[in-house]
């Protein structure tokens, strides 16, 4: 194992995760979301289970929105021109983000639905 080629991976991951964050919109209002997740599983003292299951949303959705950018970018790279075939790929890609994102809301409602509700 070469300790200073993993450093260095990680290093570009990080430049990765924060041109994701400066730069992209949609990518900047998932982390919002995860972020008011965050704070309502410590608010609403989430059981490890429910914390578990709420983490692996949030990565999947990062992953999911990191690998969309990564997409549209090459694609752009690849054909700088309007062509329906690379619109259908981005498209495609951004249906990904969107399955994922669903999927995290209703897992989210599962888990808070009824703490939010015991609130009123």
């Amino acid at each position: 194992m070469n300790v200073k080629k993993m450093v260095k991976s990680f290093s570009y991951a990080g430049k990765g995760f924060k041109a994701l964050l400066g730069s992209e919109n949609n990518f900047q209002f998932h982390f919002l979301a995860a972020t008011l997740v965050v704070l309502a599983g410590f608010y609403f003292e989430v059981s490890r289970w429910e914390w578990a299951v709420l983490l692996i949303q949030i990565a999947l959705v990062f992953s999911a929105e990191a690998f969309n950018t990564a997409i549209e970018k090459l694609c752009d790279v690849v054909s700088p021109e309007w062509d329906t075939r690379i619109g259908q790929v981005k498209d495609i890609a951004a249906a990904g983000v969107l399955i994922v994102a669903m999927i995290a809301v209703c897992v989210a409602v599962l888990i808070f639905g009824e703490k939010i509700l015991a609130l009123f």
